[in-house]
């Protein structure tokens, strides 16, 4: 055995533990009793501290010395394995453990509030969880910046820098856009009831129309739509609204796009750093061109209206070229989840400058209600309504996830690469997705980027399957294109 085997061994350990540890995350949103949100909060402190002695087992250290990589492969397992060793190192395990602790109780204090609209109520475990992160992101930083290092977790290689002037190239784009649609006719607005059971069942035929196994996964309801797993065992969750039944379609979809990355990395991968989704933008990429290049084009939505009319009956929209420009209206609202193309990196870019400005200790926790309701005003043209709609309407902070919203923007950054690259390399797509038929399509994300899995860093991963390096110019030229032709402009 080399020291490279003997590595390899004791990370295949490891990563089963943290596949269990995901299990747990994905038991609490799904079908754990409310009364356990205590005692799972010591169950996740508890398996957090054993993962941080693993990572931290001086153990690695000596054969990460030692190890002599005889591939590609091989030099990326340990690019991997020394990420997380350099940071296990730099984080005391009592702190990642509170971490774990307090972040996995404030998930139930979170939806709590958010059921009772109540701020109040939340922001004094708020407040814990970013005293506690600003102590994790100073102990990672160094001499460079908190949010940088926080940005690592979940995009290796960028910066705040980087990802704000890309951002701020991109804002003005879409609010020009937008503003045009708003002088604009809009198209039909859906309308009626749907049942939500024929909304499940629907559902279903989505999620395996586009390509998820579920010999390998499941679907399961939640307050907040996610994907878990990786590997063998690959779950997601979606949810239902009567008055609105492309808010469990889209989720599906979406998380959809998550799932079938994992479920596509090369099994030669299997509980390895090299068997999961390289970072969170390009997990994102995968999710949004699911959802929206692919889900929400023409070709498909034709198709997606027959599915419905065979589910639900006449439900008011006349044929396919309306329904194409019901799902894709422009629309008032809220939600991150349930906007639409023009506005969803809106809502991102929003909260992006907010976490960021509170790891910088440049806004206080006590302000970011007010932070965000002016924020919103100012960008959407009309005022929050309520804590469920604003403030509290994200899991993310609850949990310590600083750091993880701009990779939802960036994603689509990603995804506007890549379905420009798609297009040229099928050319006849729209042929096969007004059939249902996204095969072409998906085999060909999966050849060219998901079997992949954590081989590559994540721009080099675009930038092989795309042909470019990445830029938000391909998403702009989408969207203006497509909501020029549907809103006439």
């Amino acid at each position: 055995m080399t020291a490279f085997d003997d590595l390899m061994t004791f990370q295949r350990d490891t990563e089963a533990l943290r596949l269990i540890s995901w299990r747990l995350g994905w038991d609490q949103e799904t079908m754990m009793p409310k009364g356990a949100a205590e005692q799972r909060g010591e169950e996740m402190a508890a398996i957090e501290g054993v993962l941080h002695a693993r990572r931290l087992d001086p153990r690695v250290g000596d054969w990460l010395e030692q190890a002599e990589p005889q591939d590609e492969v091989q030099t990326s397992h340990l690019r991997h394995i020394r990420r997380d060793f350099d940071r296990a190192s730099k984080v005391p395990a009592d702190l990642a453990a509170t971490i774990a602790r307090i972040t996995s109780t404030a998930q139930g204090k979170w939806a709590q509030a958010r059921s009772d609209e109540d701020v109040a109520a939340f922001l004094p475990v708020l407040q814990e969880v970013v005293d506690l992160k600003r102590q994790e992101g100073a102990a990672l930083a160094g001499n460079d910046a908190i949010y940088d290092a926080m940005l690592q977790d979940y995009e290796p290689g960028t910066t705040g820098a980087q990802l704000a002037a890309m951002f701020d190239a991109l804002r003005p784009e879409l609010s020009d856009l937008r503003a045009a649609i708003r002088e604009a006719e809009a198209p039909a607005k859906l309308k009626g009831t749907f049942d939500e059971t024929k909304q499940l069942v629907l559902s279903e035929v989505l999620a395996l129309t586009f390509g998820y196994s579920l010999h390998n996964g499941r679907i399961d309801k939640a307050v907040h739509p996610f994907s878990s797993g990786s590997g063998h065992d690959v779950r997601i969750t979606t949810r239902t609204n009567p008055q609105d039944p492309f808010n469990c379609f889209y989720s599906t979809i979406h998380e959809v796009g998550h799932a079938c990355y994992e479920q596509s990395i090369d099994d030669a991968y299997l509980l390895t750093p090299l068997g999961r989704g390289v970072s969170m933008g390009v997990h994102e990429s995968q999710s949004r061109i699911y959802e929206n290049q692919l889900g929400r084009s023409r070709a498909f939505t034709g198709w997606l209206y027959g599915q419905m009319r065979d589910a639900f009956g006449d439900f008011g929209i006349p044929d396919e070229e309306v329904f194409y420009g019901t799902v894709n209206r422009v629309n008032e609202g809220f939600i991150r989840t349930e906007a639409d193309e023009v506005q969803y990196n809106l809502h991102v870019l929003l909260r992006f400058d907010l976490e960021r400005a509170l790891m910088a200790g440049d806004l206080q926790v006590d302000d970011l209600e007010s932070a965000w309701n002016d924020r919103f005003e100012a960008d959407f043209g009309y005022p929050i309504d309520k804590p469920s709609n604003g403030i509290l309407q994200d899991v993310h902070w609850s949990v310590g996830l600083f750091g993880y919203f701009p990779t939802y923007s960036l994603g689509n950054v990603y995804a506007g690469c890549l379905h420009a690259a798609l297009r040229k390399a099928v050319p006849d797509l729209d042929t096969h997705l007004a059939q249902g038929d996204t095969k072409p399509a998906t085999t060909w994300l999966r050849e060219n980027l998901q079997q992949h899995g954590g081989l590559y860093e994540p721009r080099e991963t675009i930038q092989r399957a795309s042909g470019m390096e990445p830029s938000e110019a391909p998403l702009v030229a989408y969207l203006k294109d497509k909501f020029s032709g549907i809103y006439r402009l």
